[in-house]
């Protein structure tokens, strides 16, 4: 009788091993984005009953929902210098405690001053969280498996408007419901959570592979051989210090493209409850949140495949300029749209454009710069989107109450995408942006 042979521990099986860590690290990850990005746009899902019920102006509304990004943008670059200094795990669990602590009082708004005193703060708290995720993420992945990683973990973004919506339009309708406005239960009920998984993250990440003793110790030695390997491949170990990211060209012109992204993101995620209810003749805040999932669905099931592209192609520049000219496409459709038919389609389209984006537009990121210039790169490019964040809903607020509509600012959002693809390729010429598929 053959005895059966036992695998060699020894031998690392690359496809297997990347597997393993990505069951047991993107979908906590998943996860706590998800609750971040709800508590960070359900502002937009309760904006029809706070500006009815408390006599907000659309440019009271777009302030205090842009505002966040003015206090995540000034606290973004510290905030993210600590990760290194205390680990991941520890300021991660501190972020998410103190905003999930802040989303919850935001049940107590009453005035425009103190909508934007709240909006700022959570801004304030989550500020450091999506650089510390993007990181983490490199401390597992090398450049080549990183666009797959990146685009499953930033389908949060999408994926928390699938789940977002139906959940706000649920929590809408506990209006009345021990003396509260289902606005006030929308804030309360999310904001909880976000406390609870913030406590978490202290008993489940590890700050490396050497402390994750769900691999076997060869599993942990060849992980750190590869992704240093990785990153002298690509040249990054030349761009290491911190003042470093601020020399490469590359990173101003991802940073153009990102502002961009940024500003189509939350005018969409922040605006696109009030766009639709505008061409509704009976708005139903419950039922616009609903008919909202259609779009972050389908702008899930692509960022998938663009990363899988991105990644089986080894090709990044090419994959971010045809997601921007998506987008545009989307942004002008909105702008023509007369019927929430048609306007559903655009905002399909810009959120599948923008959010497809991403995959490979930190895939190109964190293959140029690392150690304590990654640190600084990220928090910088996150740091000057946020201002993106603030522009982009605080301008449509001023428009809109100065024109009676919102195309005019529709069709300039248009414009930008155009010339962030344009951009996006252009990044071909400086650093290691690309190699050819295997």
């Amino acid at each position: 009788m053959t005895q059966a042979v036992r695998p060699d521990p020894n031998v690392i099986d690359e496809k297997s091993l990347f597997a393993k860590i990505t069951r047991r690290i993107v979908p906590y990850l998943f996860l706590l984005y998800i609750v971040a990005y709800i508590d960070r746009v359900n502002v937009g899902f309760a904006a029809i009953d706070m500006k009815r019920l408390l006599g907000f102006s659309d440019t009271v509304y777009g302030t205090g929902a842009a505002i966040f990004f003015l206090g995540y943008a000034f606290f973004d670059m510290p905030s993210s210098m600590m990760i290194p200094r205390v680990g991941t795990r520890l300021w991660i669990a501190r972020i998410m405690i103190s905003w999930g602590f802040i989303a919850a009082l935001m049940a107590l708004v009453r005035t425009p001053g103190s909508f934007y005193l709240m909006r700022f703060l959570l801004g304030v708290a989550e500020a450091g969280f999506v650089p510390g995720m993007l990181l983490y993420l490199t401390y597992w992945f090398p450049s080549h498996e990183r666009a797959r990683a990146v685009a499953k973990f930033m389908t949060a973004t999408s994926l928390a408007g699938v789940v977002g919506g139906p959940l706000s339009s649920a929590l809408l309708k506990l209006d009345g419901l021990y003396g509260l406005h289902g606005w006030q239960w929308l804030f309360i009920a999310e904001g909880i959570p976000t406390v609870l998984l913030g406590i978490s993250v202290l008993f489940v990440l590890r700050d490396s592979p050497t402390q994750a003793t769900w691999l076997r110790p060869a599993e942990q030695q060849w992980l750190v051989d590869e992704l240093a390997a990785d990153r002298a491949r690509y040249g990054a170990t030349q761009h290491h210090s911190f003042a470093d990211a601020f020399r490469l060209p590359i990173l101003w012109l991802l940073i153009v493209v990102y502002v961009t992204v940024q500003i189509g993101v939350y005018v969409v995620n922040l605006w696109m409850p009030l766009m639709l209810s505008n061409l509704s003749e009976s708005p139903d805040a419950s039922r616009i949140a609903s008919l909202s999932t259609v779009t972050y669905l389908l702008a899930a099931l692509v960022t998938v495949v663009v990363g899988w592209s991105s990644d089986r192609w080894n090709e990044r520049s090419g994959h971010i300029a045809a997601c921007m000219l998506t987008a545009a496409a989307g942004f002008a459709l909105v702008g023509v749209a007369t019927t929430i038919p048609l306007a559903l389609c655009g905002f399909s389209l810009t959120a599948i454009g923008m959010f497809s984006a991403m995959g490979p537009f930190w895939a190109l990121m964190t293959r140029n710069v690392t150690g304590s210039a990654a640190a600084a790169g990220v928090a910088l490019v996150t740091s000057l989107g946020a201002l993106g964040g603030f522009t982009g809903p605080y301008i449509t607020g001023l428009l809109r109450d100065a024109t009676h509509s919102f195309a005019g600012g529709l069709y300039t959002i248009a414009v930008l995408f155009l010339f962030a693809a344009a951009v996006s390729l252009l990044t071909r010429r400086f650093g290691r942006t690309e190699t050819h598929a295997a």
